[in-house]
């Protein structure tokens, strides 16, 4: 098991690394293409598990923005951010994993919606040193991205 969550904390690492090195692409001078727009984290599917690692002295400022996140999206006249909230659950995991705390994000995904919470909360957010404020509150909670698994029920045992 701790051999999985090995992997998948190396796979999730390399995702977030790889972009930074296609950048350094165009070093033999050629022209790099202008900067794009971060990518949204939307997830697809019946049902999406998100999972992330959290440092143990740091888990009551990650469940600050999680309950800034659910602020938001009820404030939102956006109808998608009234499904996001009705279909997003977060357990806090009970034992450590690795010295970390692991919450895992259970959502039932609304189609192209938004789910990176420093995104969602900078819909709302438009000052800037807020901005900046909860970015390094969130960067300085979190310890690494464990992994997503999305996909479509194939049997639903509670019918």
């Amino acid at each position: 098991m701790r051999r999985l969550f090995r992997v998948v904390l190396v796979l999730a690492g390399a995702i977030l690394v790889l972009p930074a090195f296609s950048q350094n692409a165009f070093a033999n001078g050629e022209q790099a293409a202008a900067p794009q727009a971060p990518q949204k984290l939307t997830f697809e599917g019946d049902l999406a598990l998100w999972s992330v690692a959290i440092r143990p002295d740091k888990t009551a400022d990650y469940e600050q923005i999680l309950a800034k996140v659910k602020g938001v999206l009820a404030k939102s006249e956006k109808p998608e951010a009234r499904q996001q909230l009705a279909g997003w659950k977060v357990v806090k995991g009970s034992v450590p994993l690795n010295g970390t705390i692991v919450y895992t994000h259970v959502i039932t995904p609304v189609l192209g919606a938004e789910y990176s919470l420093l995104e969602i909360l900078y819909t709302m957010i438009a000052d800037r040193a807020e901005q900046e404020a909860l970015f390094e509150q969130y960067k300085g909670s979190f310890a690494g991205n464990l992994g997503v698994s999305t996909g479509t029920f194939v049997a639903d045992f509670s019918r």
